[in-house]
């Protein structure tokens, strides 16, 4: 299965603090006087960075800013759905929503050890794709998502995070937790590269699971579609601090 990470690296947004000075030419020039050369302000945006921060940290998800995904593996035969505009062949298949709600608490003195309190959810029945039909389906049919909208992740571990950390350092480790979908738990991990700058928190996390795991049947119809077992999930947050 070909998994989508968007280069697996978080999409970082840089302030550039523009300076300029204009001025008006003198209606009677004095040759023998000097014009003062314009101040210069030195910028003080991202003077932090690299600076260590240290305590227990909560971050708040904010969700016009973040966003969770799936991706699945998908297969029409023929030409069964050529007059809604779905061409044979394989494909893969983007659902995506920014109904994510949730705060990740972190020990910035040793990331590795104990989180606080780690909870997120994300509202299924409200995932896009580019075919409503198939959005549609997925909710009243097969996953039925609008019978069990909500998925939940509690995190409880963190493994393979450095012992301290630096301003705008980005780096990688695994969210270890109980991922609840359909009323079926199962234990997940999820692959995190993260960084942190002034009160903002910007991330990229990812896994794969199965459908057949949470109590779902892979959509197949003989001779029109097949779907994969195998999906991906992945989830890019940005979170403030409270």
């Amino acid at each position: 299965m070909r998994f989508y990470k968007l280069n697996g690296r978080i999409v970082l947004l840089l302030l550039v603090l523009v300076l300029g000075a204009c001025g008006g030419a003198a209606e009677t020039p004095t040759p023998t006087s000097t014009p003062a050369a314009p101040a210069v302000e030195t910028p003080t945006t991202g003077a932090n960075v690299g600076a260590a921060i240290t305590g227990l940290r909560t971050f708040v998800v904010v969700p016009a800013e973040s966003k969770a995904s799936y991706l699945v593996d998908e297969e029409f035969f023929g030409g069964a759905f050529e007059k809604y505009g779905i061409a044979a062949g394989a494909a893969d298949v983007i659902g995506a929503t920014q109904a994510i709600e949730g705060q990740l608490q972190l020990n910035l003195d040793n990331l590795a050890e104990a989180l606080g309190e780690n909870r997120f959810t994300v509202q299924m029945n409200t995932f896009t794709t580019e075919q409503s039909r198939r959005d549609n389906w997925i909710r009243d049919n097969g996953p039925s998502f609008n019978r069990f909208p909500v998925a939940t992740f509690v995190a409880s571990a963190v493994e393979g995070a450095p012992t301290s950390y630096s301003e705008g350092t980005e780096v990688s480790f695994q969210l270890v937790g109980d991922l609840t979908i359909r009323e079926v738990t199962q234990p997940t991990t999820f692959a995190v590269t993260a960084q942190i700058t002034g009160d903002t928190l910007t991330g990229v996390a990812t896994t794969r699971l199965k459908m057949s795991n949470f109590g779902i049947d892979p959509p197949n119809f003989a001779n029109t579609l097949t779907v994969a077992d195998e999906f991906g999930i992945e989830v890019q947050i940005t979170a403030r601090e409270q």
